[in-house]
């Protein structure tokens, strides 16, 4: 039987990143929202007033997604788009039901953290102490 190659970071990431991405999402459904929408919740409550256009390069996403998501979040009452009219600069802030919904997620998500923690503490170190490292590697 042939050797097997040893397993690639590259694919061990990917494997565990799926695992928890799907433990958070789960975690997020019940608040009726997505990792995504949960994340660009988290943009627009970070910088009210926020354009579609940094909206979208910040979720590494098109700006037509962006309006699209946007306009789920505000339809959810999440959300609210103060923007006057097509070509003005947009107004996007997080409604008070939009910080309710993001405390809950924020505090289920630290429960995702300190489990993780606890599963394999040599990762969380590595993660939480090098995230941005990561992300310049990463582009």
């Amino acid at each position: 039987m042939p050797e097997r190659p040893p397993l690639s970071p590259v694919i061990g990431l990917l494997t565990v990143s799926a695992i928890w991405e799907g433990r958070l999402a789960e975690k997020l459904r019940g608040l009726g929202i997505s990792t995504r929408k949960y994340g660009l919740l988290g943009h627009i409550d970070a910088t009210p007033g926020i354009s579609f256009s940094e909206l979208a390069r910040r979720s590494s996403i098109t700006v037509q997604s962006a309006h699209t998501a946007v306009r789920a979040l505000v339809d959810d009452g999440l959300v609210e788009d103060a923007t006057r009219h097509a070509g003005t600069a947009s107004d996007l802030r997080v409604t008070a039901r939009g910080a309710e919904v993001l405390a809950t997620a924020h505090a289920r998500l630290a429960e995702l953290d300190a489990r993780l923690a606890d599963e394999a503490p040599e990762l969380a170190a590595v993660l939480a102490a090098s995230p941005a490292a990561m992300l310049r590697t990463a582009t």
